[in-house]
This record gives C-alpha cells, structure tokens and sequence, in this order.
C-alpha cells in the first residue's frame, strides 16, 4: 500500500534536519516598463549627477518621476533595544548612473554592525491595479495598471537609469545588549563619477523589546508551499522544495508568526488561489471498506515549520471545506474519488469518524495534540452548528480555529476566532474580553473586499503598521491575513490576480525577499508589544507622572475605531500613537 501512494503522489520525502537558513539561488529581477506616460520636463529642474535624500517609509514614490516633498540629506530614528527601525534612502537622477553601491562602515564593536544589524535592500517595482468593486473577477488586460515599490531585493548594488527613482529600504535591528543613548550611522552611496554621504541618529532607549517568539501578539498568516513548488518548478515535497521553503518559514517565524497551516483535504478552499491548496495527508480507501492514512507529508512540514520557530499552534483546514467536497483514493477503482459530505448527515459521519479517531492518536505520538486545531474559513453558523455537535461526541480533545463572522450560539466551541473586519461591533471588544478570560484567543482579519486598511500592493503603507494599533485598540490578541505567499504567475514582475485587488494574496516575494507591506505589518506588531509592555510597567509606577501616561495612552487608543474616514490617514494615527510611546518610553 506505501509503494502505491509513492507511485500515486510522486513526492521525495526526506528527514529534516533541522531549519538551517541556507542561502538559495536568487534570480535577477526586471521590471517593467511604466505603464503611466510622463512628461520628460518633470526632470527639468534636477540637478546633474546623483542626487539622494531620506523620504518617508510612509510614501511609495514613483519611479518615473523625481520625489516630491520633505527629502532630507539626514534622518533621526528612535527605537528600543531588540527592535527593528526602518528608514528610506532615495536616489534619481537625469542622467544614467551605473554601479551604485550603497555601504555603511563598522563604527564601533559595541555598536551596529553592517550586513548584521544595518540591511539595505533595493526597492523594486512591480505592477499594480487598483481596488474597484474588492473581491471578484477581473481581466487585468482591461484594467488600468501602475506601477508600485514594494519587493525588497537584499542587494545594495544597482544601475540607476537616466530620469528614474529608485528607493533603497534601510533596516536597522537594534541589539539588545546596545547601549542606550545616540548611536551615528554613517551612510556612503558611490557610483562612478559621485560620493554622498548621509547619516542616521539612532536614539535607543533605555527599554528593550523581547524577541519575536517571545511576542504575545497573535499572528495568522496563511502559507501555501505549493506555490512555492510550482514557482521554482521543483518536485512538490522534494528536498529542493523544502530548502526553499526554510528561509520562508524563518522568515516568518521572525515576525512572531504563531500558526502552521495546514491542509488535511484537497482544496479546502476550492480553487481560489493560482496555486491550489492540496491534501498534505493522503486518504486511501481499501476494497474491504477500511481507511488508512499516510502522514508522512503532514509531518515533514509541520516538522520543518517547528524547525524554523514557529512552534504554538497547528491549524488543520478543513472539515468543512468549500462545496463540502473530499477527495481520497479507492482501491477497488484504483481512482481517487471525490465526493459530497454535508455537515450532519450520514456521509459526513462516516467519513470524518475514522479520520479524527486516527489522527488523534497520531498526534498524541507526536507530541502535538494540544497544539492542534481544526480550522475553518468563513463558513455558515448552521453548518458550523452540526460540524461542532460531531466533534463534540466524536472528539472532543480537538480545539477549533474558525475565521468569519461572529455568531454568539457557536462562541463557546471557538478557541481560536477571527473576526471579519466588517463584523466588528462595539460590543466586540466585550467578547474578546470574555474569551480572553476563558482562555481563548480573538484575532482579526481584512479581505478582499475592504478597501482600507488593508494590505495591497497599493495600499499607503502605514495601513500596514495600523493593523497592531487597531489590535492593541480593540483588545484582538493579533491578527489573521490569508495569504502569507499565495503567489498569482509572476509575483517579482506582476502582482495582480485575476480575482482580487493586487497583492491581497500575498505579503512575501520569492527568493525569502520582503516587502514593504511586510516590514510595516512588523513594525505595528512592535508597537502592539511596546504598548503592552508599557501598559504594565504603568500600573506598577506610583508616580503621577505614569498615571496621566496611562490616562493619555488609553485615550488615544480608544478613538481608534472602525471608522476610517479617507480624511484620517492611517500614517497621521501611527505617527501620533509612536509619538506617545516614545514620550512615555523616556517615563522613569
């Protein structure tokens, strides 16, 4: 029966060793030309050779045109000590600019050390669209497309074009044994006729910041491996595949990520995504009416993704999957066969029993029972309501995820919910509350359909640092993005798909390269943990002084709300909300 499955599902299994962050091949990257038409005369007034300047992480600047607003030839970061600051590093010019290379010398061996705590990674450009009518189908050959900076390619190298921008993505990760106080960085950009150098003034404060998988903050973001498999055209499973999902998975697992996703049947979601979603156990049905169940892929990916630290929960998805349809393999027709099986009916039962008898019993030799969940993806309180009534007769040791709308008859079922932003009421803050008190956990999620905030590859980017404040506001223990890499064809040169707004299926490029999305949603997660931490310490602070800092922090806090008017900017609510926590970081 094993020879059948390998010969069935040709997938190269292999023991992991370990998650060791080993370097992958990157292929280079062209972009595309602009789509938007230019008058050269914008370029009339720039000064001959390089010219560069510090922008707005805030801003996505164009490409095409020469940046506008505040540019400074300095910039001032304040930050804790274990947390990572960003800051932007602008180039244009009129004229083609070859080899630019951009450095910053080792200023000390207590200090920042350059290639360790000082990255710079080239901004890239990818093409875009626009939100329209949010979910749905879209024939992006009809639809007007822009291009937007997003991917982050870790070189420090690049050919500069005559009449273009390229921003550069400078990451400072503060040590935790740093001293506090002001640390200079000396930035140098050389390129064949020019020198320019820029500096940073880091302030660090005399807090510190505790590393990510220490974070309390709740963070879901769905991974699809199989879209890495097709990506790199390597063999599903094989050792290829999983050397390139490491630096994925670390990479994440760096972000505080605290789920593995799993898929326990094909397509639990259809066939929403470019790449789908198949089975990572194999079902098999034998002539005399017998289940058996191989787990080998089950584990070697659970296993690589504890590897790579991202070790609090396992979600399986899905008994309840899109359409309610299973697949599984039959010996008498040597087929796989599909098949319908409806909350509550007798199919359902008879396929489901044998599987979670199994399967518990396999995770218990594993040691990740109490760390399992069966999930759910935004399906129907009825279905919801007989799904749960089996569990709990059948299997009652399984702890459910569930994403979607909030029905207070299943509440109690739910250890792990995710509120639609849409659904989100003033009482919502009084059940995250009592969940939290019975030792469950609430999250919340954007979608497709929600114009802002939300993460697309147009979104203003402070929308993405504005996900840990609303959380830290409304009481959400974190929050839930289904689509940590569900790549559409070609991520690093297009990043619309043919159902959603660009970008919503994915946060992360090929190759384990960033975005700028992404470094955003990290910093707010930062700022999600400071706030924690700072709340705490001024409960313990007797002095006046600590208690109008609390006063002031839960005010601010509580004007964050759902509404988000076009007139209030997310960055406006970040920068003021950083402000606060700076001031009272300074609060002895």
């Amino acid at each position: 029966m094993k020879f059948l499955i390998y010969y069935l599902l040709p997938l190269i299994l292999l023991t992991s060793n370990g998650c060791n962050n080993r370097a992958i091949d990157k292929e280079s990257i062209t972009e595309a030309g602009d789509p938007m038409v230019v008058d050269p005369e914008v370029w009339s007034s720039v000064d001959e050779g390089l010219n560069s300047g510090f922008g707005s992480t805030d801003i996505r600047y164009s490409r095409s045109i020469p940046p506008k607003g505040d540019i400074k030839t300095e910039i001032s970061l304040t930050g804790w000590k274990g947390e990572k600051v960003h800051c932007q590093l602008l180039f244009w010019s009129v004229s083609d600019q070859d080899t630019i290379r951009v450095i910053s010398e080792n200023n000390g061996a207590n200090d920042l050390v350059p290639g360790k705590d000082i990255i710079f990674s080239t901004v890239k450009y990818v093409l875009a669209d626009e939100f329209l009518n949010g979910c749905g189908y879209r024939n992006k050959d009809t639809i007007a497309s822009y291009l937007v900076p997003d991917m982050l390619d870790d070189t420090s190298s690049f050919n500069l074009p005559g009449m273009q921008t390229r921003p550069v993505w400078i990451s400072i990760d503060i040590p935790s044994g740093i001293e506090p106080g002001i640390h200079d960085i000396l930035i140098t950009a050389t390129s064949y006729y020019d020198t320019i150098n820029h500096s940073i003034h880091l302030e660090v404060q005399d807090k510190i910041l505790p590393p990510p998988d220490s974070w309390s903050f709740h963070l879901d973001l769905w991974q699809n491996p199989f879209a890495v498999a097709r990506y790199h055209n390597v063999q599903l499973w094989s050792e290829e595949h999983m050397n390139l999902l490491k630096p994925l998975l670390t990479m994440l697992a760096e972000a505080g990520q605290k789920c593995i996703t799993t898929s326990i049947t094909h397509k639990p979601w259809g066939g929403q995504t470019y790449d789908p979603f198949e089975s990572m156990i194999t079902w098999l049905k034998s002539s005399d009416g017998f289940w058996e169940y191989d787990y080998s892929v089950f584990d070697q990916y659970v296993q690589l993704a504890i590897d790579c630290g991202i070790t609090e929960q396992i979600n399986c998805y899905s008994m309840v999957p899109w359409c309610n349809k299973y697949s599984w393999y039959d010996q008498d027709s040597g087929k796989f066969i599909t098949g319908e099986a409806i909350p509550g009916s007798i199919e359902y039962m008879n396929i489901w029993k044998p599987f979670l008898n199994d399967f518990r019993v396999h995770l218990m030799e594993m040691g990740w029972l109490e760390k399992t969940t069966i999930a759910m993806d935004e399906r129907g309180e009825e279905e919801m309501k007989k799904m749960f009534g089996f569990l709990d007769e059948e299997a009652p040791d399984f702890r459910v995820s569930l994403a979607g709308r909030y029905f207070e008859d299943i509440n109690r079922y739910i250890y792990d919910f995710s509120y639609n932003w849409r659904h989100i009421t003033a009482g919502t803050k009084r059940v995250t509350s009592e969940r939290k008190d019975s030792g469950n956990i609430s999250t919340y999620y954007v979608a497709c359909g929600i114009p802002s905030p939300n993460t697309f590859t147009f979104s203003p980017p402070a929308e993405a640092a504005y996900l840990g404040w609303f959380a830290a506001a409304m009481g959400f223990d974190g929050f839930l993005r289904w689509a940590y890499n569900s790549w559409p064809e070609n991520p690093v040169y297009d990043s619309r798909f043919i159902k959603w707004p660009s970008g919503d299926t994915y946060l992360v490029y090929p190759g384990a390269r960033s975005s700028i999305r992404f470094e955003k949603l990290i910093e707010g997660i930062q700022d999600y943990e400071k706030i924690r931490i700072l709340k705490k310490e001024l409960l313990l602070n007797p002095s006046m002084e600590a208690a109008a800092a609390e006063i002031r922090l839960q005010e601010f806090l509580s004007s964050i709300n759902t509404d988000f008017p076009d007139s209030l900017m997310a960055k406006d609510i970040v920068s003021e909300g950083k402000k606060i926590l700076e001031e009272i970081s300074r609060i002895r």
